[in-house]
């Protein structure tokens, strides 16, 4: 299949509703799996959510038929665009040669070419070695047990309002309670936190550390918080962290799960102040549809694991996956071929002077702040986010909640996203916030 033969973003349509939001469909697919799945997954109250049907650049259709601008991009994962030509046939044809393999025993082909392509664009061109994973939360753990074994230290230092995944070690370093506090008996409270942007908080919460009896072995950090509700820890702080590090002996973890592969305007969020971190984590945008992640390290760091004699000490069945490589190196193509790096410090740019332009003065937003195509709009109550949130929906926009109490409005949108789309989407929320229903 050939690539996009128009300019990137040039298929962004605008919102098709045909029926009330949500519709039958949605409302009939709700009831039946509110007896099938936990009830802890997903929310189903007071309204039932739209389910998707199919998806194309940066738009979505719904079952009910209705065409949505979707400024998610799926949890930012979609950077590329949703279902991307190039990826799609990446998958198409990997699946139909090898659909599994043995990640750590007889690997696949694929995974070496997406191991030497990820390890040449680690930042500052430093020698690195990689383990790839299935998920955010897995390639945070790898980074954690790498971590250890290279500094002999189980300590972590990590940040108030970070998140980090849901697994056992990744949740002990994620701040919200309401996630961390259900198991709290199975943690092992081997974290400190401390004040993002602070590098004084820093030294005083690796103090507490080594009080409670773990010397600390690294600092865990976003470049920007996503889930924490797109905060900015102001210049110079990953600068800072960087010489705290090398003074003190521990490892700078950087945790790009969210922001990585061109989503703030550079291929990492960190080469924005020229940052190298010891390990770094890679997801979600990676592969821009695929569940695959990856620890990455320099080389010196990660030959603290040792040499496998036939038993890896970390791995998954799925190591490796060879559809996931191959659409993780179809994306990567994409991204660098049609300049969506670039493009998203562009759009992005746009889009934060537009938002800032039409709230200027708004009661109800405190703040509009973001790098790249990864924005955050705060406001004053989480009900005004939700309001907010629900009428872009019957808008045909997609807009998701973000930050520990659900009061920022994230913009993720797929890097390719048009400019008459993305502009579309924007000023639905800013007529919202400002008090109106439409445009």
């Amino acid at each position: 299949m050939a690539a996009h033969s128009t300019s990137p973003g040039a298929e962004s349509l605008l919102p098709d509703l045909v029926s009330e939001i949500p519709g039958p469909r949605s409302r009939e697919l709700a009831e039946r799996l509110e007896q099938v799945e936990s009830h802890n997954v997903t929310c189903l109250l007071p309204r039932p959510p739209i389910f998707w049907e199919r998806a194309s650049g940066a738009n979505v259709w719904d079952v009910d038929g209705n065409r949505f601008v979707d400024l998610s991009a799926a949890f930012g994962v979609a950077n590329v665009g949703h279902a991307h030509p190039d990826v799609v046939e990446a998958v198409q044809r990997q699946a139909a040669t090898l659909l599994h393999g043995m990640g750590d025993v007889h690997p696949p082909d694929v995974k070496v070419e997406l191991l030497e392509a990820l390890v040449a664009r680690f930042p500052g061109g430093v020698s690195a070695k990689a383990v790839l994973m299935s998920s955010g939360s897995d390639a945070v753990e790898t980074a954690i047990k790498t971590a250890m074994l290279a500094t002999g230290n189980p300590g972590l230092v990590a940040f108030e309002g970070g998140y980090h995944g849901m697994g056992l070690g990744a949740l002990d370093a994620t701040w919200r309670a309401d996630f961390r506090e259900p198991f709290a008996a199975r943690l092992p409270g081997l974290t400190t936190f401390a004040h993002y942007g602070d590098l004084t908080s820093v030294s005083e919460a690796a103090g507490r550390c080594v009080e409670a009896g773990a010397n600390v072995a690294a600092i865990l950090v976003e470049p920007l918080q996503g889930r924490g509700g797109e905060r900015l820890p102001g210049a110079g702080f990953l600068p800072g962290l960087r010489a705290l590090c090398d003074e003190r002996g521990w490892l700078l973890i950087i945790d790009e799960v969210y922001t990585g592969f061109g989503r703030t305007g550079r291929w990492f969020a960190c080469e924005h102040e020229g940052v190298v971190p010891d390990l770094l984590c890679v997801g979600k945008g990676l592969a821009s549809g695929m569940p695959i992640s990856a620890c990455l390290g320099r080389s010196s760091v990660m030959d603290a694991w040792p040499v496998s004699t036939g038993e890896a000490l970390h791995t998954q069945t799925f190591l490796g996956h060879p559809v996931g490589c191959a659409a993780a190196l179809a994306s990567m193509r994409v991204l660098e071929r049609e300049g969506l790096v670039e493009r998203a410090a562009e759009k992005g740019t746009y889009a934060l002077l537009r938002l800032r332009e039409r709230l200027a003065g708004r009661a109800g937003v405190r703040d509009v702040r973001g790098l790249g195509l990864m924005i955050g709009i705060e406001c004053a109550s989480r009900d005004l986010a939700a309001r907010a949130t629900t009428g872009a929906l019957e808008q045909g926009v997609i807009v998701l909640p973000s930050g520990e109490t659900g009061r920022v409005l994230s913009i993720t949108p797929a890097l390719c996203i048009g400019t008459t789309a993305l502009r579309f989407g924007i000023d639905v929320l800013c007529t919202l916030l400002q008090g109106r229903t439409r445009i």
